[in-house]
């Protein structure tokens, strides 16, 4: 089926990456390498984490639930510090913004899906983001968040089309899988560069403006 539209992850993929912020965090702070991670990943929907990204906690709730639960695992750790150092790595990469721009111009439409929390006062680099796409899907809005299918579902509904017409671009894999399962196209996003190259190889047509070139997609972190 040719393709009719490109989901984006946002953080990792068009903008700079939480994952290297929050190694960065582990280094300097003598945490476990992945500890926040696994944290992440153990605790679950039910975990602080998972209800901050379903807009089940705000913010404020966030920092000590999240705190105690990394305690509980052996490791005491400051959650609004991590939480400011991952806003700081959140600029955009200006070649995927020109990316989303070569694909709408081509006709075909792009979205942001994107785990995300509710915060007044959050700077995680995602407002300015909104009018270059044609739909913006937020887990704290949706109730929802990703690997769990229905978040997929919900998106491809709103954008008119089959997964199988979607090509969905993140940076960690068991998000890519459950879009693999629907039938999507999946790009995993290691270095930027070579994302756009598969992307565009997916997609049949060039994704950088004259005087963008592929090296400059690095320059967000």
């Amino acid at each position: 089926m040719t393709h009719q539209a490109v989901i984006f992850d946002l953080g990792g993929v068009v903008l700079g990456s939480p994952l290297h912020a929050i190694a960065a965090f582990e280094r300097e702070h003598g945490i476990p390498a992945g500890f926040v991670n696994r944290i992440v990943v153990d605790t679950g929907a039910d975990g602080a984490w998972g209800r901050l990204e379903r807009g089940l906690l705000d913010l404020e709730a966030f920092v000590p639930e999240f705190e105690a639960d990394c305690a509980r695992a052996g490791r005491r750790l400051d959650a609004r510090a991590l939480f400011v150092r991952m806003g700081e790595a959140a600029q955009p990469r200006p070649a995927m913004l020109d990316a989303i721009r070569a694909i709408r111009a081509r006709g075909l439409r792009a979205a942001a899906l994107t785990n995300n929390w509710a915060s007044e006062s959050r700077d995680d680099g995602s407002r300015a983001l909104r009018g270059h796409f044609d739909r913006f899907f937020e887990s704290s809005v949706l109730g929802l968040q990703k690997p769990d299918p229905r978040i997929y579902q919900h998106a491809c509904r709103e954008l008119g089309i089959v997964p199988n017409a979607a090509v969905f671009l993140d940076d960690i894999g068991r998000n890519l899988k459950t879009a693999r399962e629907l039938g999507m196209a999946t790009i995993k996003v290691d270095r930027p560069e070579q994302a756009l190259a598969d992307l565009e190889q997916l997609l049949g047509f060039p994704l950088q403006a004259p005087g963008s070139p592929l090296g400059d997609i690095t320059s967000g972190h």
